[in-house]
């Protein structure tokens, strides 16, 4: 029996969706990996600062509020994949520029700045996000952007 391994991005995006089930956002699971030359960098998924309370357990403050998704991002109390995946290979003194960030969603226009100043030169993501100016960013910057289509 053959056995039919994944490439690269599949695998890179399948360990994303994995990294995302550590979510505690009530309203998205998203994970994110920092890739650099088939190496994995840095992990991120979305959820509160290191030891504050979770959204699965005291609420959810946009959702109390009923705002829309991708409006008001300062509202959350939790980080997105990609800034946890960034600040994680910070706090760790992981050097990042030059690697590829996959997430499982589109990066909102707050994580595109970041992973702009961070010198990530692609994104690749699974589902779309609604916020327009993220991909105005995106065009603007010259960041690679792919949205994949894996099914493993």
């Amino acid at each position: 029996m053959t056995k039919t391994r994944p490439d690269w991005n599949s695998y890179f995006m399948e360990i994303a969706r994995i990294v995302s089930m550590r979510s505690t956002c009530l309203r998205r699971s998203v994970g994110a990996v920092i890739v650099k030359e088939k190496r994995i960098l840095s992990t991120g998924y979305n959820g509160p600062p290191m030891g504050l309370a979770h959204c699965e357990d005291v609420g959810c403050v946009r959702e109390q509020q009923n705002v829309v998704s991708g409006e008001r991002h300062e509202l959350c109390r939790g980080l997105h994949a990609e800034q946890n995946a960034i600040i994680q290979a910070a706090y760790h003194g992981v050097p990042i520029k030059g690697a590829d960030i996959y997430s499982t969603h589109l990066p909102c226009s707050i994580c595109v700045k970041m992973i702009i100043n961070a010198g990530l030169p692609r994104i690749f993501y699974l589902e779309g996000y609604p916020d327009d100016l993220a991909s105005r960013l995106i065009e603007e910057s010259g960041i690679i952007i792919e949205q994949l289509k894996v099914f493993l």
